[in-house]
């Protein structure tokens, strides 16, 4: 059993030769098209052609493509990189984690070479991020945080409060006014996720 093919708005699924127009379609010009994204199912009639319709996923699952603006969290970091769980695409919350890579390579767009990860994240922090490549079969994103837009967006600091970014490399806690180095983005106001 092949796993239902899942199709794009718009995008045509054969002629009406072939088949008939079940729900989530339409016909155009002797064709079958989908009216929603979801997935094709074929259903065989008794009485001649196949039904062709499509069932919007409820699950249907917004994927992080490249190119796009994730909203992550760190999970760990070691000396090469930082692993985190990406929780939204765009503005967009996912229903299932992704994983992701933040490389030390990728951090920050210049002076790469002095970039420490532990001063640019720390496990805990929301992170907005570009994906840069997509994942291998651990579903493993590869992100980048280089531009200025890029970085940690919330962090807390060890009293547990959010901290207040007071440079592009360091946050600071309002409570305790101790200064934790961070990669700290430059927000801007349509990826704030509260």
């Amino acid at each position: 059993q092949h796993p239902p093919s899942f199709c794009y708005l718009g995008e045509r699924l054969c002629s009406t030769e072939e088949a008939t127009a079940g729900s989530g379609t339409y016909t155009r010009h002797g064709f079958i098209f989908s009216s929603l994204a979801g997935c094709l199912e074929k259903r065989n009639e008794e009485s001649g052609l196949p039904v062709v319709s499509v069932v919007r996923d409820s699950e249907s699952q917004l994927l992080p493509d490249v190119g796009t603006v994730v909203t992550c969290k760190v999970c760990s970091i070691n000396s090469r990189f930082a692993k985190v769980h990406i929780l939204y695409v765009g503005s967009t919350p996912l229903k299932s984690t992704f994983r992701g890579t933040i490389r030390k390579e990728d951090i920050r767009a210049t002076e790469k070479d002095k970039v420490k990860v532990y001063k640019s994240f720390r496990p805990g922090d929301i992170v907005l991020a570009k994906v840069i490549s997509l994942g291998d079969a651990q579903s493993n994103y590869l992100l980048s945080t280089a531009e200025n837009e890029l970085g940690v967006v919330v962090a807390r600091s060890e009293a547990g409060v959010q901290m207040v970014p007071i440079s592009w490399c360091e946050m600071q806690c309002p409570r305790t006014h101790t200064k934790d180095f961070r990669k700290v983005a430059r927000v801007q106001p349509q990826f704030l996720q509260t």
